[in-house]
């Protein structure tokens, strides 16, 4: 047996480069075992041997790569076995990672998943705490956060992005990530009482966190599922988590009873755009997707946009919705169907027996296209240039979530997903196949039932789309 001890828990360089020359030299799975730090020794250990000389060249895939660099983060003590196996196998059989039933293609599969995952969690509840400042009047903060999987290394150069102007410091069991403003280093890890428990900025952040409560959008499964109970204790806004929850209700009646609808006077001067830096197409993860939509430059429609508007919702979810393109609400706020239409998609899907927030929400174009008219910004039908050019992240947003089934909402939604003109009248409610094998599914645009509402079709056009989505559940839940 070949022992190759690794000195930390997600070493990909080094787990690469021992891999690489054990699997060269034609070291079967069976005969190396690697050791990471979370790995028990066995009683009799007789160390790590020579590596035995290289035989032949060992290749392996971008996709593979890129995806082991991340499974090698989670908290499983055979991973690096896992991986070295694939690693062989792969010598041998080139297609082997599209083999999606495969036993270790899926356990690649699942671990890249829950990496991932946790991950995002981090990004969402990691509540930092003022600990001082510097002579030179730059703010320290310091933060404590327990992760399922070993992501420190992975998720941190997130923070380093977000807040660049304060120095601060995140505490986990087994690492330390420490920013200073130039340099992002990793120290020992450390316990909770590292951290101070509560700082004066908590109330104002309890104040934000009861203000943007959505008592509309509340399905407590649902937030027990993104947000579960193991990451309370770290977060203040927890604490109020049950009287939000008592009062839904009645905030839901007042939200409904002051809604809105007056042109936005801040429309015609919302024009913003950051400096282009698009870098990559093929963005790793729906993260790293955002920031590049944000600086998408593959048409014109950027120029009069407020942002880009990408997908949100869960990246591994069964279901993807795909409407047409932002609107004025969407341009603003940065996120897809919240306008008249995304409410009116809500009622419709909970009434269909489907769950908004177990879907990935997304558009087949990623800019506001409009023209003004005094105040208003009035919607206009992207164009067939503007549709092929968005396809790149939509195409990206489908093999980074991969839906079992594409809900498409209209006609630019259904021409982005099949590649040409489709009408929507002929095709709807019907399952079509694209030649990939991604299966997608027509219905109306709930903008239309908006704009039909003086007109007799009404009374029909609801349930009709309502019996649409009924079927979407059932092929679902097939």
């Amino acid at each position: 047996m070949h022992t190759v001890h690794l000195d930390e828990h997600a070493d990909f360089a080094a787990w690469r480069e021992q891999a690489r020359g054990l699997c060269a030299a034609g070291l079967r799975p069976d005969q190396v075992r690697f050791v990471p730090p979370d790995r028990v020794e066995p009683a009799l250990d007789f160390g790590q041997a020579a590596r035995p000389a290289a035989r032949r060249k060992v290749v392996a895939s971008k996709e593979f790569l890129e995806r082991a660099e991340r499974a090698v983060c989670v908290a499983e003590p055979a991973r690096f076995d896992h991986l070295y196996r694939l690693l062989c196998r792969l010598q041998d059989q080139p297609s082997l990672m599209r083999n999606t039933v495969d036993d270790d293609v899926r356990w690649l599969t699942e671990a890249d998943k829950a990496v991932r995952r946790d991950r995002h969690k981090m990004h969402a509840f990691v509540r930092f705490r003022k600990v001082g400042e510097r002579e030179d009047g730059r703010e320290q903060f310091m933060a404590w956060f327990e992760p399922s999987h070993f992501i420190v290394e992975l998720a941190t150069p997130f923070f380093t992005r977000r807040f660049p102007n304060m120095d601060w410091a995140i505490v986990t069991p087994y690492r330390t990530a420490v920013w200073n403003g130039e340099a992002l280093r990793f120290e020992l890890g450390g316990t909770k009482d590292d951290v101070p428990s509560e700082d004066v900025v908590e109330e104002q952040w309890k104040t934000y966190y009861s203000s943007i409560f959505n008592p509309s959008r509340l399905k407590v499964a649902a937030m027990k599922a993104e947000m579960p109970v193991k990451y309370w204790n770290n977060l203040p806004e927890a604490a109020l988590i049950p009287e939000l929850i008592g009062g839904s209700r009645e905030r839901e009646r007042q939200m409904m009873d002051s809604l809105n609808f007056d042109p936005n006077p801040i429309a015609d001067k919302a024009t913003f755009q950051p400096e282009h830096v698009e870098k990559d197409l093929s963005p790793p993860d729906v993260d790293a997707l955002w920031e590049q939509v944000e600086v998408c430059r593959r048409c014109d429609l950027w120029d009069g946009a407020t942002q880009g508007v990408a997908g949100v919702g869960p990246d591994d979810a069964a279901l993807m919705i795909v409407g047409e393109q932002p609107g004025d609400k969407e341009d603003l706020s940065g996120k897809p169907f919240i306008g008249p239409a995304g409410l009116l998609l809500t009622d419709l899907l909970r009434e269909a027996g489907l769950d908004r927030e177990q879907a990935y929400v997304t558009n087949a174009v990623k800019h506001f296209k409009f023209e003004v008219r005094g105040k208003r910004r009035i919607h206009q039908n992207p164009s067939a240039s503007e549709i092929k050019a968005c396809n790149v992240w939509l195409d990206r947003e489908i093999e980074l979530v991969k839906p079992k089934l594409v809900l498409c909402l209209g006609g630019s939604a259904a021409r982005a997903i099949n590649g040409r003109p489709i009408k929507v009248g002929e095709y709807r409610g019907r399952v079509l196949t694209r030649e990939d094998g991604l299966k997608f599914f027509i219905t109306s645009h709930p903008s239309y039932i908006l704009r039909v509402q003086r007109y007799e079709e009404v009374p029909t056009a609801r349930p009709a789309m309502v019996e649409d989505l009924r079927r979407v559940a059932e092929l679902l839940a097939a």
